[in-house]
């Protein structure tokens, strides 16, 4: 679940800030080097994904830089910027190892293209944490029953089908599958999103192709098959399959034989196959989208992950967990967060489940000005929603209910129980008895004060004493 790491290396200051905050806009975790020298200490000091690296600079050109990471970093992919008179050498380069470059002015479609077919290349070095579970968080029972049965299948060669919403981890639970297998464990994990690529390039980036068979192959390539040999490989979205590459699939789970795309020779390779997707697989297969032979070649092991509306005693664990890991990334102090929040944590449904959550709180530590996290450090959409909830609860309990009396000053009012006074009238006679002091008037209205805030707007009130 960790963001992608790039490193931009450019002389020119204007073209390197520009891929920076084009590439942060895109959520991605962003270093700069202004020559090939410090790109080369930046290296030495964290991992990094991707390089992109300009052609011409001083001391250590794009060249020179190119061969100290295919030598030190061979898991690490360069895309190299060059200007139009340089093309010719750029293609050289690509021979030489580069995966791919860009012409001079950069356009952003194509860079992000190129950055997401070199990122879905990556391979990560081969695993040494001892525990398999490291930085997978969850004490629910049902995510205790699935690391025991991740622990009990590991050594089974057989495939693993991961089902699942989106942003449940499923790429984690399977990173968690491949280090658990002491045979494979020490060899590559590799990953490939299935739904992000037409069927012409899936096929090729899923078992490689010759140079020539098609227009722009102009060398060999290895396919994500051959480069997982001995490992593990992650099918994610296994539905955005076609039927021919369907078939293909089953014949490398039943016989794990292929051929690259344009070669008549046949491949053989020894990899754990993991399919990933968040729909029901056996819903399309009736509805004749996906061949039934193929799922149950898949369906070996099924793997069912819970939505975070299905593990919310997990919230608190994970909510901690992500805002250490931004605090440090951000060189912040964020020490938790306030009951008030927690709640909102614990009410909201979470549609986009862990993914979510993790955004949500590197945000909130991004703009925090407090040591601990409060609700008004959250999105509109968790406040308001997680509001909206609770209302609409005390509402349903208190339905019929009638406000007793009249109000003194130091009475603490309760919105549910004034059900018949106008909403408006009651929150402008608040207001005005404790001198338009929101956070107490909050208090005796019994709501938080972001939901009075979200109130006072919607009802047109004037937000001063006059």
């Amino acid at each position: 679940m960790d963001r992608s790491r790039i490193l931009v290396v450019d002389d020119d200051p204007l073209i390197r800030g520009s891929l920076y905050e084009m590439l942060r806009g895109r959520r991605f975790d962003v270093e700069m080097a202004s020559d090939g020298a410090e790109a080369m200490e930046h290296l030495q000091r964290r991992t990094f994904h991707l390089v992109i690296t300009d052609w011409k600079m001083p001391q250590v050109d794009g060249v020179s830089l190119l061969n100290h990471i295919k030598s030190k970093y061979p898991e690490v992919n360069v895309v190299l910027i060059t200007g139009f008179g340089n093309i010719n050498s750029a293609v050289e380069a690509i021979r030489q190892g580069a995966f791919d470059y860009l012409t001079k002015p950069i356009q952003p479609e194509e860079l992000e293209a190129t950055i997401q077919r070199a990122l879905s290349e990556y391979i990560a070095p081969p695993e040494t944490i001892d525990d398999p579970f490291a930085g997978v968080i969850g004490q629910h029972p049902t995510m205790q029953k699935l690391f025991a049965m991740i622990q009990s299948v590991a050594a089974s060669p057989a495939t693993v089908l991961l089902e699942g919403e989106s942003g449940t981890g499923k790429r984690v639970i399977a990173q968690a599958i491949h280090r658990a297998d002491a045979k494979r464990r020490s060899h590559p994990f590799v990953e490939i999103s299935c739904g992000a690529l037409p069927e012409t390039l899936l096929e090729s980036e899923l078992f490689g192709h010759i140079r020539g068979s098609f227009t722009g192959a102009i060398r060999d390539k290895q396919g994500r098959f051959e480069l997982a040999d001995g490992g593990t490989i992650l099918l994610d979205e296994i539905d955005a399959f076609s039927s021919a590459l369907q078939v293909k699939l089953l014949r490398v789970i039943q016989e794990r034989l292929y051929e690259r795309v344009g070669d008549t020779r046949t491949m053989r390779v020894d990899v754990r196959i993991i399919a990933a997707t968040n729909r029901r697989l056996l819903d399309l297969v009736k509805q004749g989208k996906f061949r039934e032979d193929l799922y149950y070649r898949l369906n070996v092991i099924p793997m069912r992950l819970p939505s975070l509306r299905e593990r919310r005693s997990d919230l608190p664990l994970l909510v901690d967990h992500f805002i250490a890991r931004s605090s440090r990334a951000m060189g912040k102090t964020i020490s938790g967060v306030t009951d008030e929040a927690m709640n909102v944590f614990m009410e909201y449904q979470w549609p986009g489940n862990i993914r979510q959550l993790e955004n949500v709180l590197e945000r909130a530590v991004i703009l925090a000005k407090r040591a601990r996290l409060d609700v008004d450090d959250l999105p509109e959409e968790l406040r308001f929603r997680s509001d909206a909830t609770s209302m609409a609860i005390d509402d349903q309990e208190e339905g019929a209910k009638e406000a007793e009396g009249a109000f003194s000053k130091d009475d603490s009012v309760q919105l549910k129980d004034a059900l018949k006074m106008p909403e408006r009238e009651l929150i402008l006679k608040v207001l005005a008895e404790v001198r338009w002091n929101r956070s107490e008037a909050a208090k005796r209205l019994g709501i938080h004060r972001s939901t009075l805030y979200h109130k006072i707007r919607q009802l047109g009130i004037q937000t001063s004493s006059s």
